[in-house]
């Protein structure tokens, strides 16, 4: 072999050896790759935060309860007869005075007649025993009759004078006999329907059938039970500043077929005693119905407000998270890390839930994607604002409270 072939062989086997380093050091570099993947630092979470917001609200708390009349009337007679006329078409409104049934007045006007004539011929006996004692006590003077002639003529004045007003109380009573036969409403509103008819014979007295109903319409209480703790709230405060001016626990009224509570009025009265089996106290609030639309035995929401306005702190319902019975939220700090915070809520207002413990005005809170975070994490925010609220106008405006407001209220509150 010539010189030249011998370095061509060495080169060509030395140029192999080194591919077969080069491939043996990528296969090893590759699978130490594959085993111990380069590690990335992970990517903070995008969440929703806001600011926990300060207004100043009025506290409100809402029941349900019956519609009860003011004044509510069985009508009965007051004198026994025949039944010879009704005067109403049934469920109407009537004024007070209207005449609502007629008894026949006949045997009562006869008594009318009799009593007159009983009392002329008391007039005329005692206007003779008069002027035949006068007679006397001139005859008297001249000694010219005796004095038990003078006595008896004297007793017989007094006696007839006595004679005189029975004959004129008898005639004012068969007189008020006469004008019960006409059965008139006591207060205006509205009456049932007629319970006896024409032609019946109908009996006086407290147990006897009531002819109907009549029940007022110009205003109309609705009765609701307080729990304990907003009758210290709402009412007790009120009734111990009775006689200080505006002192008046303001209550507002809606029916089921209503939205919101458009109907203003007052608390009239509170029973004397709480209930200790329930824990609440009766309370009757009273409205003006106008309209005559308020119904006795209607179902009815109603609504009492503090008479002093307060600050609070509200945040949106979807930043509030339950662990078991408790209630909290997740706070951020400075570096955007979660906290966890137990809270204890209030009721709602303005769509947002107030927030009696657990946070101060200007701290962040979750409010989107609390079940994607958890305490301790560090996020990436996104500041938006608390759920957008107007003002919380008048309940008579139609704002809307549930009854689960009410149970979280009483619950946390």
């Amino acid at each position: 072999m010539t010189q030249s072939r011998k370095r061509f062989v060495l080169t060509a086997a030395s140029a192999a050896v080194l591919i077969a380093i080069g491939s043996f050091a990528a296969l090893h570099v590759y699978a130490n790759n594959a085993k111990n993947p380069p590690v990335t630092a992970p990517q903070a979470m995008a969440v929703e935060v806001a600011t926990v917001v300060s207004r100043n609200i009025t506290d409100w708390q809402s029941y349900s309860g019956r519609l009860e009349a003011v004044d509510r009337i069985e009508i009965r007679p007051l004198v026994s007869g025949t039944l010879t006329a009704v005067h109403f078409k049934d469920g109407a409104l009537v004024n007070k005075g209207d005449v609502l049934f007629s008894i026949d007045p006949r045997p009562y006007a006869a008594e009318v007649n009799r009593a007159k004539a009983q009392l002329e011929a008391a007039q005329a006996r005692a206007a003779y025993t008069a002027s035949d004692l006068a007679r006397s006590e001139r005859l008297l003077a001249d000694n010219a009759v005796s004095q038990r002639d003078h006595d008896e003529k004297q007793n017989a004045a007094r006696e007839a004078a006595a004679n005189l007003q029975a004959a004129q109380a008898a005639l004012d009573s068969a007189r008020l006999n006469l004008g019960y036969t006409q059965i008139t409403a006591p207060v205006s509103g509205r009456v049932s329907r007629a319970e006896v008819t024409e032609g019946n014979v109908v009996a006086a007295g407290a147990s006897s059938q009531p002819l109907t109903t009549l029940v007022s319409v110009a205003h109309i209480y609705a009765s609701f039970d307080v729990d304990e703790q907003s009758f210290l709230k709402f009412i007790n405060p009120a009734r111990s500043r009775k006689g200080e001016a505006g002192a008046v626990v303001p209550a507002f009224l809606g029916l089921a077929d209503e939205t919101g509570f458009p109907r203003e009025g007052r608390i009239s009265s509170v029973d004397n005693r709480l209930d200790t089996s329930s824990g609440t106290i009766r309370v009757r609030a009273v409205f003006d119905n106008p309209d005559g639309l308020l119904l006795p035995g209607l179902y009815a929401r109603v609504r009492l407000g503090s008479s002093t306005p307060h600050q609070a702190l509200l945040i949106d319902e979807k930043a509030i998270g339950t662990d078991q019975d408790k209630r909290f939220v997740l706070v951020l700090d400075e570096n955007n890390r979660t906290a966890y915070r137990q809270v204890q809520v209030g009721a709602l207002q303005d769509g947002l839930r107030v927030i009696e413990r657990g946070l101060t005005a200007g701290e962040r809170i979750v409010v989107n994607g609390l079940q994607r975070t958890r305490p301790g994490e560090v996020i990436k925010p996104i500041d938006v604002a608390m759920t957008t609220a107007v003002p919380t106008p008048p309940p008579n405006a139609g704002v809307a409270a549930t009854v689960a407001d009410k149970r979280v209220a009483k619950t946390h509150g």
